[in-house]
């Protein structure tokens, strides 16, 4: 499913600040993140895809998929995970970027976008949002729309909040994603699911022996250095899958 947020302020030294969650079946098989030529990302070996990667000029790109009932789920005739490939790969602003996406959107299953440098942070998702720049301030991004107000999505904003007013350090930024609190039901979205479905998703931080958070990934961009990332990988009791990789 997918978690992201993000502190965007483009007029700072650091205009942006991401903390995000990998969520995916855990059999589906994935190489973690490393450097692939200029671009540093992980690898879904099932469509050749990736969830998020930075290129070394800058740019920035994340995925997730937008949560419907099955009886209306359309996968597509192309893969989601192509889209940060293709916007790191290339040259085109974030604005270009999702322009022209937008005229070919109806080819993928249901995604949200979010493509940017250190000037400009564009989003984008084919389930009712157009192309639009991302407003200064602190973002959360998961299976509905940019800002939906669900309780992961609430809560998580705050911790990244707090986190930046306490000027937490680029490793400390893992802690926000890491969150296994359980909403109660009475708080939880009805997107058609079915409520056992719902609880599953609902921490910030999933974790079931066969579907949960397999990654967690942190990403800086910086006006006077080459951007960061790191991305800790998880197994399915929520333990640690080896060390942290770094850009």
């Amino acid at each position: 499913m997918c978690i992201v947020l993000l502190d965007w302020q483009p007029d700072s030294p650091t205009p942006l600040r991401m903390a995000a969650n990998r969520d995916e079946f855990h059999a589906r098989p994935a190489e973690p993140a490393r450097w692939r030529g200029d671009i540093f990302c992980g690898l879904d070996l099932t469509a050749g895809g990736t969830w998020l990667g930075i290129h070394r000029n800058g740019r920035v790109a994340v995925v997730t998929n937008y949560r419907e009932p099955i009886t209306d789920r359309q996968t597509g005739e192309r893969s989601r995970g192509l889209l940060p490939l293709a916007f790191l790969e290339g040259s085109d602003s974030p604005e270009q970027f999702c322009r022209e996406l937008a005229e070919e959107q109806h080819h993928y299953g249901a995604f949200n976008l979010l493509v940017g440098t250190p000037e400009s942070l564009w989003y984008l998702g084919n389930r009712g949002a157009a192309p639009q720049a991302v407003t200064p301030g602190i973002h959360g991004l998961c299976n509905g729309l940019l800002d939906d107000p669900w309780p992961k999505v609430q809560r998580a904003k705050q911790r990244l909040a707090n986190a930046i007013t306490a000027d937490c350090s680029t490793e400390q930024l893992m802690d926000v994603v890491n969150d296994h609190y359980q909403p109660p039901d009475s708080e939880l979205p009805d997107t058609g699911v079915g409520l056992d479905l719902e609880r599953l998703v609902a921490p910030v931080f999933i974790q079931s022996p066969t579907y949960g958070t397999r990654a967690s990934s942190v990403v800086e961009l910086h006006r006077d250095h080459d951007p960061i990332m790191l991305e800790q990988g998880w197994l399915p009791d929520g333990s640690a899958n080896g060390s942290i990789q770094r850009s």
